[in-house]
């Protein structure tokens, strides 16, 4: 490890409390910086070891090879996240799409069927999950200090990850000037059922997350509820229709389940889409929204529309 053992002992930023139902980063987090692996120039291992969640959480970054002040894009994973590396660099061209270009990539790795939130109890089959405390409070200060971060930051993810990214964009505007979702569906409620799904079809309990579906938390961690909070932000979101594409022969092993799946989920997702596209217009809110006359829910399309969703999103944070 280039660095080991380095304790960094990290306050949580000071905000003003924006509504009831924003996450309060009003007390310190601590988070500890066990070490960083220099994969290469561009791309390094970070092992954190998280107050929150009480183990050490991996996150990869890619990041230009010299110094100097950069943006920063979260980008998290699906439901079923790479094991040792994100699905992000195991599934599509990131590391090589994102080579040259003047900001940090962030891929936090691990949480399974997470939904990448603070849960409400610890899970039997999960532990504890902090994701959205990790992500928010724990996490951008030392990327910001170890990898020049200038403190601009956009969010983004597939299928849970941009669920997630919207979920906390909500919860913590005051982080984030852009937000992406690729097959994903910002729409808690309506999505309520497919949610609870996922996470017992991992053999986690989806009790543990927000309790009951229509209890006060499900509603808290609902961009469509809160989408005003989004009033001002960059926002992309893409879908395709579940029509088989391009790329049906390209199925990647990180997602065999998708030969028989991929069709019908992404169905849901243009379906979720497209409300959450009319919940953004009556509010008067502007949004890029692709929507592809084709495509089914796997990374290559995922590829596809990060590659499509740069011009939006780079240029709202500079990079």
């Amino acid at each position: 490890m280039r660095r080991t053992k380095v304790a960094v002992a990290v306050l949580a930023f000071a905000i003003a409390v924006i509504g009831p139902v924003v996450a309060e980063p009003a007390t310190a987090s601590a988070a500890r910086l066990i070490g960083i692996d220099d994969v290469s120039p561009t791309r390094s291992s970070v092992f954190i070891e998280s107050s929150a969640m009480g183990r050490t959480i991996q996150v990869d970054v890619l990041h230009p090879a010299g110094d100097g002040a950069r943006p920063s894009y979260y980008l998290l994973d699906g439901l079923d996240p790479g094991v040792g590396q994100s699905t992000w660099t195991n599934a599509t061209d990131a590391e090589a799409f994102f080579a040259g270009k003047n900001l940090n990539v962030v891929l936090p790795v691990g949480g399974q069927a997470s939904y990448y939130t603070d849960w409400q109890r610890d899970d039997p089959r999960f532990g504890r999950y902090q994701w959205e405390t990790f992500l928010t409070r724990e996490l951008p200060p030392i990327i910001d200090g170890e990898f020049h971060g200038n403190g601009v930051n956009a969010i983004g993810g597939l299928s849970m990850g941009g669920n997630a990214a919207f979920i906390i964009t909500t919860r913590n505007p005051w982080l984030y000037h852009a937000v992406a979702g690729y097959s994903a569906c910002p729409d808690t409620t309506l999505a309520s059922g497919a949610v609870m799904f996922s996470i017992a079809n991992r053999g986690g309990n989806p009790a543990n997350m927000w309790g009951a579906p229509g209890s006060p938390a499900w509603a808290e961690h609902d961009p469509a509820l809160m989408a005003d909070r989004l009033r001002g932000k960059t926002i992309y979101l893409s879908t395709g229709t579940g029509v088989p594409g391009p790329h049906e022969s390209e199925m990647k092993p990180q997602l065999a389940e998708n030969i028989f799946l991929g069709g019908p989920v992404e169905v849901g997702v243009n379906t979720c889409t497209a409300a959450f596209e009319q919940r953004l217009r009556a509010l008067g809110i502007p949004a890029r929204i692709d929507f592809s006359p084709s495509g089914t829910h796997s990374w290559s399309y995922w590829q596809d529309t990060l590659h499509a969703s740069w011009p939006t999103i780079g240029s709202a944070i500079g990079a």
